[in-house]
């Protein structure tokens, strides 16, 4: 996994999750889907990037 991905997975889940915290907080309902999908998202990245580094590329 490369440094430069493995940097954007985590901020994308990091923005992810604070997105949806304060859009929960606030009760909006589609903000905080967005955030959760952002999340979802950079969790798919990591696993991606941990995928291919389990295989050598």
């Amino acid at each position: 996994m490369s440094a430069g991905e493995k940097a954007k997975a985590r901020a994308e889940q990091v923005v992810g999750k604070a997105v949806r915290k304060v859009a929960h907080a606030v009760g909006d309902r589609t903000t905080e889907a967005k955030g959760a999908a952002l999340e979802a998202r950079g969790k798919a990245r990591s696993a991606k990037e941990k995928a291919k580094g389990a295989f050598g590329h």
